[in-house]
């Protein structure tokens, strides 16, 4: 998705910022900060326009994204911030902690689900990416815990750390 919006939008730039802890999710099974940030620059790796930051990992959660776009914008002061979600987040952001910063801030980018079109929303910028966006973070990590892969869904390295490491089990 990510290659997908540096050529559809022009980006010069995917920083992959791992989330310390999401106030709107619990816990699951799964991956510690750091091998979460290994496993994306693993996946990031030979790609010159994408980077992983380890920003939100470093600060006491939970991690609210209006903090994040505030550190990236006081970063670089004259770019224009896009945030890369699915239509499901896109979805749920009037939950999210101070969603008028983000509206305020960021230009998003949003990827359809097969075929579908993403509501628009009154003062928000967004672009819409279409495609066969069918599968979900959540689905991978779901196969993942009932003992499978993913199906060809990650990059090589990433499914090989998972398998070493036994991420993402339930048992």
């Amino acid at each position: 998705m990510a290659e997908a919006a540096v050529a559809s939008c022009g980006l010069d730039r995917v920083v992959f910022v791992p989330c310390r802890h999401s106030p709107l999710k619990g816990w699951a099974p799964g991956a510690s900060g750091d091998e979460r940030l290994e496993m994306l620059r693993l996946a990031t790796a030979g790609r010159d326009w994408a980077e992983a930051s380890d920003w939100e990992l470093g600060r006491p959660g939970p991690s609210y994204s209006w903090e994040t776009v505030r550190h990236f914008g006081s970063l670089w002061p004259s770019a224009e911030l896009h945030w890369i979600m699915g239509e499901d987040q896109w979805a749920n952001l009037e939950r999210w902690a101070r969603p008028e910063v983000l509206r305020e801030t960021l230009h998003f980018i949003v990827f359809a689900r097969d075929g579908s079109e993403p509501q628009r929303r009154l003062g928000w910028r967004m672009t819409v990416v279409a495609g066969a966006w069918s599968v979900s973070s959540s689905q991978v990590r779901a196969a993942l815990a009932a003992g499978g892969d993913a199906g060809g869904l990650l990059p090589a390295a990433v499914q090989q750390y998972i398998a070493r490491r036994r991420l993402y089990r339930s048992g």
